[in-house]
């Protein structure tokens, strides 16, 4: 675990630092470099470490003076991404081909108007598909709380690289649960914004939002701030909100109704008993706070029907991508080029037929989208979930078989069946570090709220974060 106190300032603590002149970008972001060096063998949370990148842009006197002036932060190798640096989203082929960014992405460019330091990119798995962030090509990223168990996915370098002290905050994207689920198995903070709160653009997955991981709701809100807004390409988009999140961050809301759920329908999927008591813990905070809770869900939430219809559209997707991905590189792929994992998915969007056909469970997904939704106009505010079905899990538990990939696919459902339904109606939904197994490892729970109440989300998180303050857990990383 880093030594360097810096490791354990928030983002808006040190960006408030360099503002008065007590710190400079470039000792800011020479502090984060050293932490990297020390504990990146370690953790393997940082696939591409960017030192020389990071110390030219700390003292450029370019660098803008926004809102985050001289912090350094980790990007995710997927999403995001600033023109000229490595992109290779976990896959070996991009790596040999020394693959990079041929501009920036509209989250890019506001990244770089915020005043950010990059100093370097953090480890995924192969295309951000799975759960767990275990790549083939760039070796596993392990959990700073027991190096021997998952980060989950896809975001696990980021939630790594952020509990472990090495960054304040880390670039996230959620598709399926890959901010909420890394935050929740590394001790983290995991905002999943509202679909159209985030540009994703060049991407136009209606499943898919872009972020950050932090350590703290404040870092989270305050990102927010600086990044969020829909771009005017945007296939969904949604009106600014009314004033700055940080601004209203600390307007505590009393009387909620927040309804809570511990369990789903689908068959062979079983909650760990740690995962059911943070939620009961979390009500008991919440109803401390003044808050209403009680037993409530949704009409359907997770079951066989929702998984079939999630696998096929991500399997489409998939296929898609690589797709484009071998236009770019002009030539077919082939099984050699990716991950069994990654071929097998994306043979399920291949030999979609017209009955079972990605249209079709599009139009699935957007009448569960409604039904779901409406649960959020029976007058409950927040709904309370389990994060993850289950506690970090060990790494050798979560490696698809080589001949049979899909087969892990059960478990890897009861890692994100909390999560993946909220990716799918697009609704706000955060990850915070509540709970703790016996053995100290993290536990997560999950507040969601109604599409566009991101403030509501942050003002709760906020509330739980001082009524069971969580900045003081510190992995035991050697």
């Amino acid at each position: 675990m880093p030594t360097d106190p810096l490791g354990w300032l928030d983002a808006v603590a040190l960006r408030d630092l360099i503002a008065k002149g007590e710190l400079t970008p470039a000792e800011v972001t020479e502090s984060a470099i050293a932490r990297i060096d020390a504990a990146n063998p370690i953790l393997n949370a940082v696939a591409v470490p960017l030192p020389d990148v990071a110390r030219a842009t700390a003292v450029d006197p370019r660098l803008p003076r926004g809102p985050f002036h001289g912090v350094p932060i980790l990007l995710k190798d997927a999403g995001a991404c600033m023109a000229g640096l490595p992109l290779y989203m976990g896959n070996g082929l991009l790596r040999s081909l020394g693959w990079r960014a041929p501009a920036d992405t509209v989250l890019g460019r506001r990244l770089r108007t915020a005043g950010v330091v990059i100093v370097g990119k953090t480890t995924l798995p192969e295309f951000g598909c799975q759960p767990t962030t275990q790549p083939i090509a760039f070796g596993a990223c392990r959990n700073p709380w027991d190096t021997a168990r998952s980060t989950a996915g896809s975001s696990g370098g980021a939630a790594a690289a952020v509990a472990a002290g090495l960054v304040p905050v880390a670039h996230a994207s959620d598709i399926g649960g890959s901010i909420r689920l890394p935050a929740a198995w590394c001790g983290a903070v995991g905002l999943k914004p509202s679909r159209g709160r985030t540009s994703t653009l060049p991407i136009t997955d209606p499943n898919l939002v872009e972020h950050v991981i932090t350590r703290s709701v404040r870092d989270t809100a305050a990102f927010l701030d600086a990044v969020g807004g829909a771009d005017p390409a945007d296939v969904y988009r949604l009106p600014p909100p009314a004033a700055p999140y940080s601004t209203t961050l600390l307007d505590a809301p009393e009387g909620l109704r927040i309804g809570y759920v511990a369990s789903v329908d689908a068959i062979g999927v079983t909650i760990a008993e740690e995962c059911v008591a943070a939620v009961s813990e979390t009500a008991r905070l919440l109803e401390r706070l003044g808050h209403h809770v009680e037993p409530g869900l949704p009409p359907r939430l997770f079951d066989e029907e929702f998984a079939m219809h999630h696998l096929r559209s991500a399997g489409w997707e998939l296929h898609h991508m690589l797709n484009t991905l071998a236009a770019a590189i002009g030539r077919p792929l082939t099984p050699a080029d990716v991950e069994p994992y990654t071929w097998a998915l994306a043979s399920v969007g291949a030999a979609l037929t017209e009955e079972a056909s990605y249209s079709a469970s599009q139009t699935w997904q957007r009448a569960y989208t409604a039904e779901v939704s409406a649960w959020w106009a029976n007058d409950f505010d927040l709904l309370l979930t389990p994060a993850a079905g289950e506690p970090p899990a060990l790494l050798d538990e979560l490696l698809p078989p080589p001949a049979d990939p899909l087969s892990i696919l059960p478990r890897f459902e009861q890692i994100w069946c909390f999560a993946a339904p909220f990716s799918v109606t697009g609704q706000p939904a955060i990850s915070l570090p509540v709970g703790r197994t016996s053995g100290g490892l993290p536990v997560g729970v999950q507040l969601v709220a109604a599409l566009g109440r991101e403030d509501l989300l942050l003002q709760v998180a906020a509330q739980l974060e001082m009524e069971a303050p969580w900045s003081g857990h510190r992995p035991p990383l050697p």
